[in-house]
């Protein structure tokens, strides 16, 4: 628990209870991503495993789904610390979600550097889907994949 942030060195609720993403996030995540027990190569070119997981994808490997599942978690973990750092307002369950799974996909230095975000941190709620919309390409080109995806990260973050 990090909770040199907290004046004093309280820990606040959320060291002590940090925000997790919503079912309906993680099935987002899910049906997107599909379960890969075996390595692949996603179309930005990154080996990927399980649930879209990328950090310690080796060549060879072999999981089990139970194994996709903890890869999962662990991976959202980082994710949706990120997301609590960096949005600097309030977000409902459904809109933090949506950012999880935004940021799962494109990577959280690419959220830090965002129009989303600073416009976000505004205040200016409105302006995220369309922002989300704006990343629909892989290695320059329009995917329709992500342009789905993305759709659907806005009506989860629509729902409030």
């Amino acid at each position: 628990m990090d909770i040199s942030a907290t004046p004093g060195g309280v820990p606040t609720a959320a060291t002590v209870f940090p925000r997790r993403i919503n079912d309906d996030g993680i099935d987002l995540i899910k049906s997107f991503e599909g379960l890969h027990l075996t390595p692949y190569l996603c179309p930005g070119k990154i080996w990927t495993i399980g649930y879209g997981h990328t950090r310690t994808v080796r060549a060879g490997m072999r999981i089990t789904p139970a194994e996709a599942e903890q890869l999962l978690d662990e991976d959202l973990r980082l994710f949706e610390r990120a997301v609590t750092r960096l949005a600097a307002v309030p977000l409902s369950d459904n809109q933090f979600s949506a950012l999880v799974c935004f940021t799962f996909n494109v990577g959280i230095a690419n959220l830090e550097s965002s129009t989303l975000l600073k416009l976000l941190n505004r205040g200016w709620y409105e302006q995220v889907p369309a922002q989300l919309m704006r990343w629909n390409r892989a290695n320059g080109e329009v995917f329709g994949g992500l342009a789905r995806r993305r759709a659907a990260e806005a009506r989860l973050w629509n729902r409030g």
